[in-house]
C-alpha cells in the first residue's frame, strides 16, 4: 500500500493554523480609514469610505482577471522567445459606470487588452448593474 503525501498550499496553511478562518481587517485600519470621519455621509455617501473602498476592490479584482488572463504581472515583461515579438499585451483601462446597489453609480475603471479578447467573469462585458459581493 502506497501512503500519498499531503500537500498544502500557503494559504490553506495559514487558514489551518488559524483554525479555519478568513482573515480579517486589523483594527488599525478601520482606524485609518475612520480618522477623518465626521458625518455618516462620510462613510456611506458619494466618495465615502464605502464607494472608495469598493471602487478599489471591484478595479482590484478586474486587474488580477487580466494579469491571469495574460500570464504575467502589471510592469513586468511577458516571458516569450527572444525576437518574438509578443501577442497581447495590457492597453489600458476603460471606464465603466455601475448601477450599485447601496451607492447609486459607481465608476469603474476595467483594464483591456491591446486584442480585445480579455473578457472579465467579476464584471462581465456590458454588465450595467452590479448588487454586491
Amino acid at each position: 500500500m502506497k501512503m500519498e503525501r499531503e500537500v498544502t498550499t500557503n494559504n490553506e496553511q495559514e487558514a489551518q493554523d488559524r483554525g479555519g478562518k478568513k482573515p480579517g481587517i486589523s483594527a488599525a485600519i478601520i482606524e485609518e480609514l475612520m480618522k477623518d470621519y465626521q458625518k455618516p455621509e462620510d462613510l456611506v455617501g458619494p466618495g465615502g469610505i464605502m464607494e472608495q473602498l469598493t471602487k478599489q476592490l471591484y478595479e482590484r479584482v478586474l486587474g488580477a482577471e487580466m494579469t491571469h488572463y495574460l500570464g504575467y504581472e502589471k510592469g513586468q515583461a511577458p516571458k516569450g522567445e527572444a525576437g518574438r515579438r509578443r501577442e497581447n499585451h495590457r492597453n489600458g483601462t476603460s471606464r465603466k459606470t455601475l448601477g450599485e446597489r447601496r451607492m447609486g453609480h459607481l465608476e469603474i475603471e476595467v483594464p483591456r487588452d491591446r486584442a480585445g479578447d480579455f473578457e472579465p467573469r467579476f464584471v462581465r462585458k456590458g454588465q450595467r448593474r452590479f448588487w454586491g459581493l
